[in-house]
């Protein structure tokens, strides 16, 4: 049986899930605020830099942990924007999003806006954030 939590411990964990909680609202906001300065929604966003390579659209609801129906809607506005156009797969029965010009171009200034002001490589270090992305596998349980 586990040592039972005392009042500091309990405090401590409150303490360090608050931060961490604080910390990943603030990523949230920072990437809304970049994505808006481009006419996207942070859905549209994320559905734009997945898309490096033509993708099936149920694969990108895995990626965006929706359901696949909702995909579609997504597909439409992102087609009406120019950014993405649906081709069909080597199975002709799967419909893939792949990128325009104008979707790789976006792709391309979203990644580098997001990335110079992301909340983590904003504000860390090189060397701050390879620590962070260990002790954040450690936390989620995942090799590092």
């Amino acid at each position: 049986m586990p040592p039972r939590a005392t009042k500091a411990t309990l405090t401590e964990a409150h303490d360090l899930s608050r931060r961490l909680l604080q910390v990943a609202e603030r990523a949230r906001a920072d990437f809304a605020d970049v994505v808006a300065e481009l006419g996207l929604t942070p859905v549209q966003a994320r559905a734009v830099l997945w898309l490096d390579q033509p993708s099936a659209m149920r694969a990108l609801a895995g990626h965006l942990a929706c359901d696949a129906s909702n995909v579609t809607g997504l597909a439409d506005r992102l087609e009406q924007l120019g950014v993405v156009e649906r081709v069909p797969g080597e199975d002709r029965r799967v419909t893939l999003l792949q990128l325009t010009r104008k979707g790789a171009a976006l792709r391309a200034e979203l990644a580098d806006r997001v990335a110079q002001r992301s909340t983590v490589t904003a504000r860390l270090t090189s060397p701050e954030r390879q620590r962070l992305a260990v002790l954040l596998d450690k936390l989620l349980d995942q090799p590092g």
